[in-house]
């Protein structure tokens, strides 16, 4: 693997669209392998469900205390009563489980869940992950994320790559609260695909009409490329 140049300016001028939240939600589903358990976290992350390639089976699971739901429905489908910990309304499936949500945390904890998808604010260039307050609003709520980030196998983070003003969001060391440390797996952004590995990050993919050098002026820790 070599090194790609370190990070350039705020000023980058796009080569290429990125690709939108549905984009970002689709190539972060094919990550979800065949009887994972999965938690998929609010924003982009909840879009994973509706992108699951054909043929993998999954068994979403979620904080408030549900096992086994499928596909997500639209609100005027949905039963009020049958929701995900973000509130998206889910479709009854056969072999569903419901508990309490001690019993959620208690499998979240006890390392059951295989997989887990999370929107980000910022993520460090050792995988540390912050992704419950912005600092300038003093306000947040870390929920489960702090549980799912620390106790899951895989941790995959969806997001977009800056934010609206073009400032990195993957950086040398957060700068936000943490969440977890040393515990994000995977980056899917709107123009790139990154895998954290104990040395650092590696880009694995990128956006169609981005090439590494354009990822990397917007990425404030040097990448490896492949």
């Amino acid at each position: 693997m070599t090194t790609v140049a370190s990070h350039k300016s705020l000023d980058f001028v796009d080569p290429a669209p990125r690709l939108t939240r549905i984009d970002i939600a689709q190539r972060a589903a094919r990550m979800l392998e065949h009887g994972w358990v999965v938690n998929l976290g609010i924003g982009i992350p909840s879009a994973c469900a509706d992108f699951v390639p054909e043929g993998v089976y999954l068994r979403y699971q979620a904080e408030n205390g549900v096992l086994g739901y499928g596909e997500l429905l639209p609100p005027e489908e949905g039963d009020p009563d049958l929701i995900d910990a973000s509130g998206k309304f889910t479709k009854m499936t056969p072999g569903m489980a419901f508990f309490d949500s001690a019993d959620s945390f208690a499998m979240i904890r006890g390392g059951h869940i295989d997989a887990t998808v999370l929107g980000a604010l910022q993520v460090s260039g050792q995988g540390d992950l912050a992704n419950w307050m912005l600092p300038s609003r003093g306000i947040g709520s870390i929920g489960g994320g702090m549980d799912l980030a620390a106790n899951t196998k895989r941790v995959i983070v969806a997001m977009e790559h800056t934010t609206r003003r073009n400032e990195p969001k993957i950086l040398e060391e957060c700068t936000f609260p943490l969440t977890a440390q040393r515990c994000v797996t995977d980056i899917v952004t709107d123009i790139a695909v990154i895998s954290v590995i104990d040395d650092g990050l590696v880009l694995k993919e990128c956006a169609p009409g981005w090439g590494t050098q354009d990822v990397q002026a917007l990425t404030a820790v040097s990448l490896q490329s492949l």
